[in-house]
């Protein structure tokens, strides 16, 4: 190996460490921070009771006018949104965000009456003649999902500093250390495993450490499987001495 592949490689090598760093911070933040943030603040507001007094932490039920709806179903520049107005202390006005239009968004026109649930100066819910629809903001169960992300965030960490060790060991760019080869499968592939564990063990309603105690173990069997067979075959098309 020339001198000059050995620098090539070094810095590749480093180049593709600091990169990682990308990934994996993102993955600390999910599993340090957000998540237990999301988790919190959903049994906080599992646990609340209606209010009886001055207060945030409580659910305050609350009378609403409609100003308008916004119903948008047009791809990424969807919007479901209703203004909102009401008197009373406390009191709070302005715009509602939902994630579909459904069941009761399209059905509002402007003055109506609704009732609101409000947590923590948030509207969590809108319910008119016994329809109730969640607003975007009500806080929900979704920690495997969440999972899901951390996970795959800190398998793509993984595979970059793979493929770092490769470059600093002198291998990289050579096969099967290439994108076409390893990296590309094994990026799809963890993509792929990450949204298979996390969304059956949401609709199922299993822990959230199931999407990386199984994600995890089952990623990096199949990137040992699929190296073994990339080396057997370099070695099975090489010619014969």
């Amino acid at each position: 190996m020339t001198e000059t592949a050995t620098g090539w490689g070094r810095w590749t090598g480093a180049y593709l460490i600091v990169v990682s760093l990308i990934p994996a911070l993102v993955c600390g933040f999910v599993f340090g921070a957000w998540q237990p943030s999301d988790i919190e603040r959903y049994d906080a507001y599992t646990a609340a009771a209606p209010c009886t007094a001055d207060g945030d932490d409580c659910l305050r039920t609350l009378p609403f006018t409609v100003g308008k709806t916004v119903v948008k179903d047009t791809g990424r520049s969807a919007r479901y949104e209703a203004t909102l107005s009401g008197p009373g202390a406390p009191s709070w006005d302005g715009i509602v965000r939902f994630g579909d239009p459904g069941p009761l968004l399209d059905r509002l026109v402007p003055g109506d009456r609704v009732t609101a649930v409000v947590w923590r100066g948030t509207v969590t819910a809108v319910a008119k003649d016994g329809v109730r629809q969640a607003s975007a903001d009500e806080p929900r169960d979704e920690a495997q999902m969440t999972a899901g992300l951390g996970t795959f965030a800190g398998l793509v960490a993984a595979l970059g500093l793979a493929f770092a060790a490769a470059s600093l060991a002198g291998h990289g760019g050579q096969e099967p250390w290439t994108w076409r080869s390893l990296g590309r499968p094994l990026l799809i592939g963890t993509a792929v495993t990450c949204v298979g564990v996390a969304f059956p063990a949401l609709l199922i309603g299993l822990p959230w450490w199931v999407v990386p105690a199984v994600a995890v173990p089952f990623v990096a069997y199949a990137a040992r499987q699929l190296h073994r067979y990339r080396v057997r075959g370099l070695t099975d098309s090489s010619p014969a001495p």
